[in-house]
């Protein structure tokens, strides 16, 4: 294969990996990647990226709310004090 047709592939690698390509397209690209070892390398690197992502996404609900106006002072004046 050429190297555009590794650039194809990169380029839909994401939907690739989420299933979301036809069956006939999935085909393709596993063919591809299991002869082409610079693909094979980048779909590893790229799951790592994906897994590791979603090992640090911090849900809405968890997210830490904006500080009251009056605590806000609070603290600023406690720390002028320190």
């Amino acid at each position: 294969m050429t190297t555009m047709e590794c650039r194809e592939i990169f380029a839909q690698l994401s939907e690739y990996l989420d299933g979301e390509l036809p069956p006939d397209v999935c085909e393709q690209i596993s063919g591809h990647i299991e002869d082409c070892p610079p693909c094979v390398e980048f779909v590893e690197s790229l799951k790592k990226t994906v897994g590791l992502c979603k090992g640090m996404a911090v849900e809405v609900e968890a997210a830490p709310r904006p500080l009251p106006e009056e605590l806000k002072a609070r603290l600023m004046a406690a720390l002028r004090q320190g």
